[in-house]
């Protein structure tokens, strides 16, 4: 019979037009290799339809319906279902007649036809080409659409600006002050695909122009930008967010203060906390972008930081003097006696000793301890905002260290500058927004200066944790390794306010720590070891494994062992050696005293290992039996039960347990039995666990599935289609 050679540009498909019952749909071969306008023609003869240039194929599927080109033919497989529709340069010509001569419902009709068709990159090529976009702007500028048609018109344009091939740049002030105008009217009447449309135009237009932001934060406020917080839809939130926050991206450091500040007011604050953050619990698609701009103007406003993480102190400098005196007056100076006190101590010199109680590395001047970058001054005004708002815990803090030995004090001012340094780490700052981040924390939108908050809580918890691990200086490191471990997890379960932090710390105290850690480190191994991967591994390895154990064992025994030797006339006090031959066959044994260890040619007798026969143990062995209990411990006796008759075994009792499994191990490895002592067990298990994680360590911090990802099948053949650019 001969063989059918399959040619693989050669597809069944279906293809079908809707809104045409009496057309019947086609079934037919679809070759890849004969031109897209050949096939339409053919179809369009098959049914009896004038001029095949009027029409295109089309994808079918719910979520893709885009015109079929010769760049994307190759998506098409066995089986699909085309659609035969009109092309898009008739499409177009159609649309742009109905609304430049239309009456209002076929001009309303061609737009809602328009916004949806408008995501097909063909389409959009084309309609572009053809003036069509300049004409939308054109109508969207002068308030020709209006109502539905205004609504579907400002979609067709977000989705065809959305191709990239015009730059936002051709857009005039005037219809900048239009799209403004919409998002400014807070009518209930306005359909809230207008808002949505024109918000999301706005923020295109501050990111993605070359010079027409400045117009837009002109003309629009960030207060009117706050009351579409307040809406109920959740594209009109997401974006109304987005925008302000393309707003704060693009404005200067001045500028973002002023935001900033707008922002942080208690009213707004409560505004984005109640719309935003209490009701964002969902997990559709829009509540996952409203989260990536909570984010975002997270990110945004916690970078107002950077300037004072990277300003190193001055020495010279007014202010930051004044600071390190304010942090040494709220330690030690009562305001009844304030200037008694500092006239007593400029006159005794004690500034530097105060310093020093203060915790400072340079205790002739402190300024010094904050010139490295980060955290810079940064860290000196979180410590005064923390001896200002918490003085009882500030004092607390500082002299209870001093009261300490030098070794044992956690040294505020060194602490405070590290802990800084750990939470600009921890929260990013200075770092640009990522395109994929989601996680906010909720508490930050509950405190005018939230970061000062969060250390003035993580310096208290600082302190707790020096003193439950009884730290030294030398455990610096130690110590802010698990406070790392206290605030991200504190953080990861998203408190909803700074009290809730607060508790949240508490609970994870270093013992806590430690106990999460040992258990996720259990729980890892014990998935890791039930994983399929791993288990396959363990299967390939343990041979080797066994092999290197058994070396081991026989090792002992050619090292050889004193045993007691047991007689049935009560003389305990004689011993006997045992040794392995080299090679592995003989056994030489023979008398000595309790110290010496006789070499291989003073043991004058000999036993060959292939006349064993096997090895018993316990109370199987016949010494055991004729001793009738005379042994104190019977568990460690073994004999070797041999095959001559003369000499039916050779008894042992091992001094201990490691040499009682060594043995035995051996004697079973010399017989090609399988080694069973609890010591072989557990050296198999710590030998192969060690042998994984040292092969594993270039897979650190990579999840490994329970199962490895299927392998696909194979090609019916392989004469692939490549198409040629």
């Amino acid at each position: 019979m001969p063989s059918v050679t399959k040619d693989s540009t050669i597809l069944k498909i279906a293809v079908e037009m809707l809104n045409a019952p009496d057309k019947v749909p086609q079934l037919i071969e679809f070759d890849q290799s004969q031109p897209l306008s050949s096939i339409i023609q053919l179809l369009c003869k098959a049914w009896g339809l004038p001029d095949p240039t009027n029409y295109a194929l089309q994808f079918s599927e719910s979520n893709n319906q885009n015109y079929i080109t010769e760049k994307n033919r190759n998506e098409i497989k066995n089986g699909s279902v085309l659609r035969l529709e009109q092309s898009p340069a008739k499409t177009v010509q159609d649309i742009l007649t109905k609304i430049n001569t239309g009456t209002d419902s076929e001009q309303t009709q061609a737009l809602m036809k328009l916004s949806t068709v408008s995501s097909d990159l063909t389409f959009a090529l084309e309609f572009i080409n053809k003036k069509g976009l300049s004409l939308i702007i054109s109508n969207i500028e002068t308030g020709k659409f209006k109502g539905t048609a205004l609504k579907y018109a400002l979609v067709t344009f977000v989705e065809l600006m959305d191709h990239g091939i015009i730059s936002w740049d051709i857009l005039e002030n005037q219809f900048i002050n239009k799209v403004v105008s919409f998002v400014s009217n807070q009518t209930n009447t306005q359909d809230p695909k207008i808002i949505q449309s024109c918000l999301s135009i706005l923020e295109n237009i501050v990111l993605n122009s070359s010079g027409k932001n400045s117009h837009v934060e002109k003309e629009i406020t960030i207060p009117s930008l706050i009351s579409h917080l307040e809406n109920s839809d959740r594209i009109i939130q997401q974006n109304a967010i987005a925008l302000i926050n393309a707003i704060f991206l693009k404005a200067d450091m001045t500028k973002r203060k002023t935001i900033a500040a707008t922002l942080c007011s208690k009213q707004v604050r409560n505004k984005i906390y109640e719309n935003l953050i209490t009701n964002n619990v969902s997990k559709e698609t829009s509540v996952t972008e409203l989260a990536h701009q909570l984010y975002v103007l997270q990110t945004l406003t916690l970078g107002l930081l950077e300037p004072r993480m990277c300003q190193r102190a001055d020495s010279q400098e007014q202010e930051s003097q004044e600071k390190i005196k304010e942090l040494r007056k709220y330690a030690f100076e009562n305001d009844a006696n304030t200037n008694i006190e500092v006239t007593t101590r400029r006159q005794t010199g004690s500034l530097s000793k105060d310093f020093k109680k203060l915790g400072f590395k340079c205790e002739i001047d402190p300024i010094k301890d904050f010139n490295e970058i980060p955290p810079g001054v940064l860290a000196l005004d979180c410590m005064l905002y923390f001896a200002r708002n918490y003085r009882e815990d500030y004092t607390k803090i500082v002299l209870r260290n001093s009261c300490r030995a030098d070794e044992l004090e956690c040294p505020f001012g060194k602490t405070s500058v590290e802990l800084i340094k750990l939470l600009c780490e921890i929260l990013l700052i200075g770092e640009a927004p990522s395109e994929q981040g989601q996680t906010y924390h909720p508490l930050f939108f509950t405190h005018d200066h939230p970061f000062e908050e969060l250390f003035c809580i993580c310096i208290v918890l600082l302190n707790k944790t020096w003193k439950e691990m009884r730290a030294t200086t030398e455990d610096f490191v130690k110590v802010l390794s698990v406070v790392r471990e206290q605030i991200t997890r504190a953080l990861a379960a998203a408190p909803k306010s700074f009290d809730k932090f607060r508790q949240r710390v508490k609970e994870l105290t270093y013992n806590e720590i430690t106990h999460l850690w040992q258990q996720e480190r259990t729980n890892r191994e014990v998935w890791e070891s039930h994983a399929k991967p791993i288990v396959e591994l363990k299967e390939k390895i343990t041979p080797e494994i066994i092999d290197l154990i058994q070396q081991q064992r026989l090792g002992v025994l050619v090292g050889g062992t004193r045993f007691k030797k047991y007689l049935k006339i009560n003389r305990k006090d004689k011993f006997w050696f045992v040794r392995l031959s080299p090679n592995h066959k003989i056994l030489h044994y023979g008398e000595c005293d309790e110290k010496s260890t006789p070499s291989l040619e003073e043991l004058s007798t000999k036993l060959a290992v292939a006349d064993i026969k096997c090895v018993v143990v316990g109370k199987e062995c016949p010494h055991m039996k004729d001793l009738k209990g005379k042994i104190s411990s019977p568990h460690l006796a073994f004999s070797l039960i041999l095959k001559a008759a003369e000499v039916p075994s050779l008894d042992f009792v091992a001094p201990d347990e490691q040499i009682f499994d060594y043995w035995t191990d051996g004697i079973n490895a010399l017989l090609k039995e399988k080694m069973t002592s609890k010591s072989f067990d557990n050296d198999l298990e710590t030998l192969l666990s060690m042998d994984i994680k040292v092969r594993l360590l270039d897979a650190e911090g990579i999840d490994i599935p329970q199962n490895p990802p299927q392998i696909p099948p194979e090609p019916e053949d392989y004469d692939f289609y490549y198409e040629n650019n």
